[in-house]
């Protein structure tokens, strides 16, 4: 009867994970998996690979620590509108993502945290999507 009864536990749990936990409907890009990081929780998700073609470059020179085309790439980015979780000031790094006929940096930027975040916005800080690998 035992045996029977952790059966019917583990089923249970088993028919309840992913059941929300971690991911909101309709904030995924991209049919990105439940497993959802913590830091990326309650919020929109895009898959790095559905980034525009600029922002995936800017990322290989964030992976690789360079060189970076613009003088204020890896500056602190100070997250004084509050979108992303608070942290210490020196927490949040910004890049900027070069946008296609724009004369100057553009809006889009990818900020990274040093826990490993990374946050794409295309409204200059407007909104945000936390980037998944």
């Amino acid at each position: 009867m035992a045996l029977l009864a952790g059966l019917f536990v583990l089923v249970l749990a088993g028919c309840s994970s992913g059941s929300g936990a971690g991911t909101s409907a309709g904030t995924h890009a991209s049919g990105a998996s439940a497993s959802v990081p913590v830091w990326a929780r309650g919020m929109g998700t895009v898959n790095a690979s559905q980034l525009p073609a600029e922002a995936r470059r800017t990322l290989v020179l964030i992976d690789k620590g360079g060189p970076f085309p613009y003088a204020r790439d890896g500056v602190v980015f100070g997250n004084f509108e509050g979108h992303l979780p608070k942290h210490p000031r020196g927490y949040y790094h910004e890049y900027t993502v070069p946008t296609p006929g724009s004369r100057d940096r553009g809006a889009r930027r990818i900020v990274t945290g040093q826990g490993g975040e990374i946050y794409y916005t295309d409204d200059h800080y407007n909104s945000f999507r936390a980037v998944l690998r």
